[in-house]
Protein backbone atom coordinates (compact mmCIF):
# COMPACT_ATOMS: atom_id res chain seq x y z
CA UNK A 1 0.00 0.00 0.00
CA UNK A 2 1.33 3.16 -1.03
CA UNK A 3 1.14 6.24 1.78
CA UNK A 4 -1.35 9.06 1.24
CA UNK A 5 0.94 11.18 2.29
CA UNK A 6 4.57 12.03 1.64
CA UNK A 7 6.41 13.43 4.83
CA UNK A 8 6.83 16.67 4.54
CA UNK A 9 2.80 16.62 3.67
CA UNK A 10 1.95 14.82 6.75
CA UNK A 11 4.15 17.44 8.51
CA UNK A 12 2.09 20.20 6.71
CA UNK A 13 -1.02 18.68 7.41
CA UNK A 14 -0.16 18.40 11.26
CA UNK A 15 1.34 22.33 11.61
CA UNK A 16 -1.58 23.60 10.04
CA UNK A 17 -3.90 21.82 12.63
CA UNK A 18 -4.98 23.75 15.88
CA UNK A 19 -7.63 23.23 18.36
CA UNK A 20 -10.25 25.45 16.44
CA UNK A 21 -12.44 27.63 18.18
CA UNK A 22 -14.97 28.84 15.85
CA UNK A 23 -16.70 26.48 13.20
CA UNK A 24 -18.61 27.46 10.69
CA UNK A 25 -22.08 25.58 9.71
CA UNK A 26 -20.59 23.63 6.56
CA UNK A 27 -21.29 19.62 6.80
CA UNK A 28 -18.66 17.60 5.89
CA UNK A 29 -19.15 15.46 2.77
CA UNK A 30 -20.65 11.89 3.52
CA UNK A 31 -17.64 10.17 2.44
CA UNK A 32 -14.98 12.36 4.72
CA UNK A 33 -16.83 11.48 7.68
CA UNK A 34 -17.18 8.09 7.24
CA UNK A 35 -13.71 7.26 6.59
CA UNK A 36 -13.27 9.85 10.01
CA UNK A 37 -16.30 7.65 11.81
CA UNK A 38 -13.70 4.49 10.45
CA UNK A 39 -10.86 5.78 11.90
CA UNK A 40 -12.58 5.41 15.14
CA UNK A 41 -13.35 2.23 14.64
CA UNK A 42 -9.62 1.21 13.47
CA UNK A 43 -8.19 2.60 16.57
CA UNK A 44 -5.70 0.91 18.65
CA UNK A 45 -6.26 -0.08 22.09
CA UNK A 46 -4.20 -2.26 24.98
CA UNK A 47 -4.90 -5.50 24.26
CA UNK A 48 -7.13 -5.05 21.34
CA UNK A 49 -10.21 -4.80 23.86
CA UNK A 50 -11.56 -1.38 22.50
CA UNK A 51 -13.94 -0.60 25.98
CA UNK A 52 -15.46 2.56 24.44
CA UNK A 53 -18.43 3.48 22.50
CA UNK A 54 -18.47 6.58 20.56
CA UNK A 55 -21.79 8.57 20.14
CA UNK A 56 -22.05 10.78 16.84
CA UNK A 57 -24.36 13.19 18.56
CA UNK A 58 -26.29 14.71 14.99
CA UNK A 59 -29.39 15.88 16.77
CA UNK A 60 -29.54 19.75 17.28
CA UNK A 61 -31.47 19.70 20.51
CA UNK A 62 -29.24 17.42 22.11
CA UNK A 63 -26.39 19.11 21.07
CA UNK A 64 -28.32 22.53 22.50
CA UNK A 65 -28.33 21.11 25.56
CA UNK A 66 -25.55 19.66 25.83
CA UNK A 67 -23.50 23.21 25.19
CA UNK A 68 -24.23 24.66 28.59
CA UNK A 69 -22.37 21.79 30.34
CA UNK A 70 -19.28 22.15 28.22
CA UNK A 71 -18.65 26.09 29.44
CA UNK A 72 -20.96 27.31 26.69
CA UNK A 73 -18.52 26.49 23.95
CA UNK A 74 -19.82 27.03 21.05
CA UNK A 75 -17.85 24.30 18.91
CA UNK A 76 -20.50 21.60 20.10
CA UNK A 77 -23.63 23.41 18.55
CA UNK A 78 -21.77 24.85 15.26
CA UNK A 79 -19.06 22.36 14.20
CA UNK A 80 -20.42 20.18 11.65
CA UNK A 81 -19.80 16.71 13.50
CA UNK A 82 -19.98 16.18 17.61
CA UNK A 83 -18.35 12.84 18.70
CA UNK A 84 -18.73 11.77 22.52
CA UNK A 85 -16.71 9.12 23.62
CA UNK A 86 -17.72 6.76 26.83
CA UNK A 87 -15.95 4.07 28.20
CA UNK A 88 -17.10 1.01 29.73
CA UNK A 89 -17.45 1.25 33.42
CA UNK A 90 -16.71 -2.21 33.90
CA UNK A 91 -14.46 -4.98 31.78
CA UNK A 92 -15.63 -7.93 32.29
CA UNK A 93 -14.70 -11.50 31.73
CA UNK A 94 -17.36 -11.82 28.73
CA UNK A 95 -15.89 -8.48 27.52
CA UNK A 96 -12.76 -10.55 26.97
CA UNK A 97 -14.54 -13.45 25.64
CA UNK A 98 -16.52 -11.32 22.91
CA UNK A 99 -13.25 -9.95 21.81
CA UNK A 100 -10.84 -13.09 21.61
CA UNK A 101 -14.24 -15.18 20.22
CA UNK A 102 -14.10 -12.71 17.24
CA UNK A 103 -10.35 -13.31 16.92
CA UNK A 104 -10.05 -16.51 16.78
CA UNK A 105 -13.06 -16.61 14.11
CA UNK A 106 -12.19 -13.90 12.12
CA UNK A 107 -8.24 -15.36 11.23
CA UNK A 108 -9.13 -18.90 11.74
CA UNK A 109 -6.90 -19.32 14.60
CA UNK A 110 -6.84 -22.01 16.99
CA UNK A 111 -8.22 -21.09 20.36
CA UNK A 112 -6.44 -23.47 22.70
CA UNK A 113 -3.27 -22.08 21.52
CA UNK A 114 -4.30 -18.64 21.67
CA UNK A 115 -5.90 -19.28 25.49
CA UNK A 116 -3.02 -17.98 26.99
CA UNK A 117 -3.75 -14.90 25.23
CA UNK A 118 -7.13 -14.54 26.85
CA UNK A 119 -5.87 -15.60 30.37
CA UNK A 120 -3.19 -12.82 29.62
CA UNK A 121 -6.25 -10.32 28.94
CA UNK A 122 -8.36 -11.78 32.11
CA UNK A 123 -5.38 -11.54 34.45
CA UNK A 124 -4.13 -8.28 33.43
CA UNK A 125 -7.69 -6.23 33.29
CA UNK A 126 -10.63 -8.13 34.75
CA UNK A 127 -8.77 -9.66 37.49
CA UNK A 128 -5.89 -7.47 37.79
CA UNK A 129 -7.33 -4.04 38.20
CA UNK A 130 -9.89 -2.65 40.87
CA UNK A 131 -13.23 -0.83 39.35
CA UNK A 132 -10.65 2.60 39.85
CA UNK A 133 -8.28 1.00 37.96
CA UNK A 134 -11.00 -0.41 35.37
CA UNK A 135 -11.66 3.10 34.87
CA UNK A 136 -8.79 5.14 34.71
CA UNK A 137 -7.42 2.17 32.44
CA UNK A 138 -10.22 2.69 29.81
CA UNK A 139 -9.72 6.46 29.81
CA UNK A 140 -6.64 5.86 28.49
CA UNK A 141 -7.45 4.11 25.69
CA UNK A 142 -10.14 6.52 25.13
CA UNK A 143 -7.29 9.40 24.63
CA UNK A 144 -5.39 6.85 22.16
CA UNK A 145 -9.21 6.54 19.98
CA UNK A 146 -9.01 10.80 20.12
CA UNK A 147 -5.44 10.95 18.99
CA UNK A 148 -6.43 9.06 15.96
CA UNK A 149 -9.07 10.95 14.84
CA UNK A 150 -7.72 14.22 15.14
CA UNK A 151 -4.35 12.84 13.45
CA UNK A 152 -6.71 10.84 10.69
CA UNK A 153 -8.97 14.55 10.10
CA UNK A 154 -5.82 16.76 9.75
CA UNK A 155 -4.51 14.47 6.86
CA UNK A 156 -8.06 15.09 5.58
CA UNK A 157 -7.59 19.08 6.21
CA UNK A 158 -10.79 18.79 8.25
CA UNK A 159 -10.54 20.77 11.86
CA UNK A 160 -11.15 19.53 15.32
CA UNK A 161 -11.30 20.63 18.76
CA UNK A 162 -10.93 18.47 21.84
CA UNK A 163 -13.19 19.12 24.38
CA UNK A 164 -12.07 18.31 28.12
CA UNK A 165 -14.13 21.64 28.96
CA UNK A 166 -17.48 19.55 29.67
CA UNK A 167 -19.40 18.16 32.70
CA UNK A 168 -18.50 14.21 31.91
CA UNK A 169 -21.28 13.11 34.78
CA UNK A 170 -24.12 16.09 32.98
CA UNK A 171 -23.43 14.37 29.43
CA UNK A 172 -23.93 11.10 30.10
CA UNK A 173 -27.34 11.60 32.09
CA UNK A 174 -28.32 14.16 29.57
CA UNK A 175 -27.10 11.46 26.79
CA UNK A 176 -29.31 8.52 28.96
CA UNK A 177 -26.32 6.37 29.48
CA UNK A 178 -26.99 6.21 33.25
CA UNK A 179 -27.01 1.91 34.13
CA UNK A 180 -26.05 1.12 30.26
CA UNK A 181 -22.32 0.44 31.23
CA UNK A 182 -20.84 3.35 29.58
CA UNK A 183 -19.98 6.97 31.24
CA UNK A 184 -18.57 9.97 29.36
CA UNK A 185 -15.11 10.98 29.28
CA UNK A 186 -13.82 13.36 26.55
CA UNK A 187 -15.91 14.65 23.42
CA UNK A 188 -14.35 16.13 20.05
CA UNK A 189 -15.95 19.02 17.72
CA UNK A 190 -15.04 18.10 13.94
CA UNK A 191 -15.70 20.72 10.97
CA UNK A 192 -14.38 23.36 8.89
CA UNK A 193 -12.60 26.69 10.84
CA UNK A 194 -14.53 29.85 10.45
CA UNK A 195 -12.85 32.25 8.71
CA UNK A 196 -13.02 34.55 11.95
CA UNK A 197 -11.43 32.41 13.97
CA UNK A 198 -8.27 34.48 15.03
CA UNK A 199 -6.73 31.05 16.15
CA UNK A 200 -5.99 30.00 13.04
CA UNK A 201 -3.25 32.11 12.30
CA UNK A 202 -1.74 31.68 15.80
CA UNK A 203 2.13 30.42 15.70
CA UNK A 204 2.19 26.89 16.77
CA UNK A 205 3.56 27.03 20.12
CA UNK A 206 6.01 23.69 20.79
CA UNK A 207 9.44 22.79 22.59
CA UNK A 208 12.37 22.10 20.78
CA UNK A 209 12.85 18.48 20.05
CA UNK A 210 16.25 18.95 22.23
CA UNK A 211 13.40 19.17 25.35
CA UNK A 212 11.12 16.57 24.65
CA UNK A 213 12.79 13.96 22.73
CA UNK A 214 15.73 11.81 23.88
CA UNK A 215 17.31 8.92 22.51
CA UNK A 216 19.09 6.08 24.04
Amino acid sequence: MNAALNPSQLIASLEWRYATKLFDTRKLPDATWAALEESLRLSPSSYGLQPWKFFIIADPVVRAKLRPVSWNQSQVTDASHLVVFARRTEITEQDVNDFFNQMVSERGADATKLEPYRQMMIGGVVNGKDATGQKEWAARQLYIALGQLMGAAAALAVDTCALEGIDPAAYTEILGLKGSGFEVVVACAVGYRSTEDKYAAFKKIRFPASRVISRV
